[in-house]
């Protein structure tokens, strides 16, 4: 029996680009409800990777790493995201519970456990805030799960 080879994958997005149309209205959404909600790019891009690496989406981390960048998160802040509870004095405190919500989001933890990030989170984050980023957090799920088994391709590309 052979193993499947990527060309074997169906990148769904173009199998049923209707559903992914959808998918990207309510990132668009949510893109302009953080902005209402006075989340700035940065921190919507912070999430948008940190979820990507919980996932190991290595499509999505390339394009929102670079977006990350262009939003004025630095180097050293990339390079130490997954221990960012580690190096607080690295993220402001909105950004901190930004990241926390999206690791609750994506892990999904006992409930316990997530009444006690979610109560954290809510100490530096208005209702719109929270909304905002729980959906922030499912959309890039969302798209890394699209990514990850259409087998999206990183293609390499000259650093600047």
């Amino acid at each position: 029996m052979q193993s499947p080879v990527a060309h074997d994958r169906i990148w769904i997005d173009k199998q049923t680009p209707e559903v992914f149309h959808a998918l990207n209205s309510v990132a668009l959404a949510t893109r302009e409800a953080a902005t209402a909600a006075g989340l700035d790019r940065a921190v919507m891009e912070l999430v948008n990777v940190r979820v990507s690496q919980l996932t190991g989406c290595p499509f999505c981390l390339d394009l929102h790493a670079r977006a990350a960048r262009e939003a004025g998160i630095t180097a050293q802040q990339l390079d130490v995201l997954t221990a960012w509870k580690r190096s607080p004095y690295l993220f402001t405190e909105i950004e901190q519970a930004a990241l926390q919500v999206a690791e609750t989001v994506t892990a999904l933890p006992d409930e316990e456990s997530m009444q006690r990030e979610y109560a954290a989170a809510r100490q530096h984050l208005s209702d719109d805030q929270m909304s905002v980023l729980i959906w922030a957090a499912t959309t890039i799920g969302a798209f890394n799960r699209v990514s990850i088994l259409s087998k999206h391709p990183v293609r390499v590309r000259k650093e600047n």
